[in-house]
């Protein structure tokens, strides 16, 4: 264990991308054997996601920095529910963590979903009507900002040590990844393996495009807080359909510059409980 402690307390960024670039690959793939989807339109789409990388790399550079002090200074203070409540044992207090983490990622979906000005931001994740693996990194760089806000606040309310975050951070980046996996593992052993960790199958109902599915299944990796908490739905396969119920024009945006201006535009939403002008938004789309 002192050995596994030692390298997340030491690994470098290039390890976490390499581990996304081969589960990225890995998957991609295997979308590709199963589905035996149009290659051009695939890379058309993985074009325009991948383009997230380029806003998301400042940000991320940026708010580690304050992640980093956030780090050092709850551990110099000794500051933090992990700091008060001492877990001397290493695997108990891996897994104390990652439930917690776990949690606090699950708190700061519905957030996302439920307050009008973050569901702006998150709208451009939603808005993608051909979910698959390259889904993952398509995130606006004020939701990554937010989100990162939000990782850094978990961890100074927490106390969290480095190398918990970091082993947590790599499974996360593993899960993130399949769950938007264009594919469906089997139904039985979805069954069974969805009651604790998030499936393909058990993501795919949060993309679906009508409420109240858009609003279910938050779950990062683990999905025991949808099913504890009342947010967690079941559709078959073949109900699904990607994209959202009050964006139909907002899903038809296919290029990086516009999905950009998207979360600047007053658009009209169920979700927004005023009057808004639908105008800008055909402006979005006819520019």
């Amino acid at each position: 264990m002192q050995t596994i402690i030692e390298y997340f307390n030491s690994a470098p960024d290039s390890h976490r991308i390499l581990l996304l670039t081969l589960s990225f690959f890995i998957l991609w793939n295997l979308e590709n054997i199963i589905n035996l989807r149009n290659e051009p339109n695939r890379l058309k789409h993985l074009r325009l996601n991948a383009t997230f990388m380029i806003t998301a790399a400042p940000v991320q550079f940026l708010l580690g920095i304050l992640m980093n002090f956030t780090l050092r200074w709850t551990k110099a203070h000794q500051f933090g529910i992990f700091h008060r409540y001492t877990i001397k044992n290493p695997l108990l207090l891996f897994i104390a963590t990652f439930f917690f983490l776990d949690f606090c990622e699950y708190a700061y979906h519905v957030l996302m979903h439920k307050v009008k000005t973050l569901w702006r931001f998150h709208l451009v994740h939603h808005a993608d009507t051909e979910l698959d693996v390259s889904t993952t990194l398509r995130e606006h760089p004020g939701e990554t900002t937010i989100r990162l806000l939000f990782t850094t606040l978990w961890v100074f309310i927490g106390g969290v040590s480095l190398w918990t975050l970091i082993f947590r951070q790599f499974i996360q980046i593993v899960s993130n990844v399949i769950a938007h996996a264009n594919f469906r593992i089997p139904e039985k052993s979805d069954r069974l393996i969805s009651l604790l960790l998030v499936t393909p199958n058990f993501h795919h109902v949060h993309h679906h495009y009508l409420q109240p599915y858009t609003d279910k299944n938050y779950g990062d990796v683990l999905s025991v807080w949808d099913r504890i908490f009342g947010t967690y739905a079941h559709l078959p396969k073949e109900k699904v359909i990607f994209g959202v119920d009050t964006h139909f024009q907002t899903c038809k945006i296919n290029t990086f510059g516009k999905l950009l201006r998207l979360p600047m535009v007053y658009i009209k939403s169920t979700r927004s409980g005023s009057l808004v002008d639908a105008n800008q938004e055909k402006d979005l789309i006819d520019v």
